[in-house]
């Protein structure tokens, strides 16, 4: 039997009409012969189209279940594969079996109705810090990714090629959610004084430990060095080219080292500079006009990413930036202990703060999924394409008067405000905020633990 979940006007969660009086769902002999023909036709889960067009406009009849799980009546963005419209979503085995317009409740054995709601794939943070074993800032995975609509969490740099085995044995390999990597150039990772420590800067074993598990570890991280000199960029880059993979940095200027040879002189195309919109980066000259080197660097194929944090993120350096077009490639959080509460740096929040600075919403998701799953090179990320992982957000839009907070502890307003409701990891509700995949208790009889 095909189990359907929808809101009530009230807010509850009710079961449809067919649970509570059968006799009105028998059906006539002719909608029995619709119903065999149907099935005879459905050719079950769909292909991708080669064009990258992964939407199945036809709307075949009921037949038995053939997906385990149907988000149904919702708005689905899926930049990957240009797609911005009212879609249902099937799952079956952990993927993504089929998109539709339209895809009858009776062909999923379980079927979520998420009307109003915007059905994106899930969310990619690259960068973030997870590694909680590690340094005391760092949060686990699970706990912050999941209610934030988050799949793919990527820890940038709290563990070094000296600790990352243990990172992975005691948080990565058991989180629910998906980590990557970023490995810092710093043997014991983000420890605090030792990331001076030049001797601890080694790029043949940085590069050796991410060819040991190319399957997690995605880059290098350079973050938080305070001494003259380019050692610790220098030596990452180096990292990098050994393992062919990207770097991203974390930057301040020193004399003798400035954010535009940085750019311009020392990173690779491909490699990433996070903290974009910190005070103290000198995207904009004096005159409040984005600096043309750094223009120069983006045509270059330097990347430009959030990374929004507790101190890295500005309002009155986002806000011109973005009316002169310089906007990011990446949306990330670095999201730790710290973050997490005053500038309230989250995914969901730190994506409503573009919102209201004029984003318009698909963008804001190219820039959360697919765009930083192609940085890291994990293009299978990021996408709602039928057969990949179903990795999925459902996210809300709240209207109404609400504030946001920036770095420097400064106020926007804004009128609108993303929260996630559902977040599915390989097809299995790891989040719901509302209770929407599941039946109300009072007609759920004898239940233990219900799936």
């Amino acid at each position: 039997m095909t189990t359907i979940v929808r809101k009530a006007t009230d807010g509850r969660i009710v079961l449809p009409q067919a649970h509570r009086n059968n006799e009105r769902t028998r059906l006539s002999m002719s909608s029995v012969k619709a119903l065999l023909v149907a099935t005879l036709l459905c050719s079950g889960v769909q292909a991708a189209d080669p064009a990258g067009r992964n939407a199945d406009t036809s709307e075949p009849g009921p037949g038995v279940p053939s997906y385990e799980l149907l988000l149904k009546g919702g708005h689905l963005i899926d930049p990957a594969n240009s797609l911005d419209a009212p879609m249902d979503l099937a799952v079956s085995a952990g993927k993504v079996a089929r998109v539709a317009k339209s895809i009858a409740a009776a062909e999923s054995k379980k079927v979520v109705d998420v009307s109003g709601c915007y059905v994106t794939p899930g969310l990619v943070d690259i960068h973030a810090h997870v590694f909680a074993h590690g340094a005391d800032l760092n949060v686990f995975p699970d706990v912050y990714a999941l209610p934030n609509g988050v799949t793919t969490v990527v820890d940038a740099g709290s563990s070094g090629w000296k600790n990352f085995p243990e990172f992975k044995a005691k948080v990565i390999d058991p989180a629910a959610v998906r980590v990557l990597a970023f490995l810092n150039i710093v043997g014991a990772g983000m420890m605090g004084k030792i990331e001076q420590d030049e001797n601890e800067m080694d790029a043949a074993a940085a590069a050796e430990m991410i060819k040991r598990f190319p399957e997690t570890i995605v880059g290098v991280k350079t973050a938080h060095f305070l001494k003259p000199g380019w050692t610790a960029v220098d030596r990452a880059v180096e990292a990098g080219r050994l393992s062919n993979t990207p770097v991203m940095v974390d930057f301040r200027e020193l004399p003798g080292r400035s954010y535009e040879d940085l750019l311009l002189k020392h990173m690779r195309p491909g490699d990433i500079h996070t903290h974009m919109y910190a005070e103290h980066i000198p995207l904009l000259n004096e005159n409040g006009v984005v600096n043309e080197f750094v223009r120069e660097a983006r045509h270059r194929g330097i990347i430009f990413d959030v990374g929004h944090g507790a101190g890295s993120f500005w309002f009155r350096v986002a806000e011109p930036a973005l009316k002169q077009g310089f906007i990011p490639d990446s949306i990330s959080t670095d999201y730790h202990k710290r973050s997490a509460l005053l500038p309230n740096a989250g995914m969901v929040m730190t994506m409503s703060k573009f919102l209201n600075l004029g984003m318009p919403l698909p963008e804001v998701v190219l820039r959360s999924t697919v765009n930083p799953a192609r940085q890291i090179r994990r293009p299978e990320l990021g996408t709602l394409s039928v057969g990949t992982a179903a990795d999925v957000a459902v996210l809300s839009l709240e209207k109404g008067n609400f504030g946001f907070v920036d770095s420097g502890h400064a106020k926007m307003n804004g009128d609108r405000r993303l929260q996630c409701v559902l977040t599915l990891r390989n097809g299995r509700v790891l989040w719901d905020l509302n209770g929407l995949s599941w039946p109300d208790w009072h007609k759920a009889g004898k239940y233990k633990v219900l799936n």
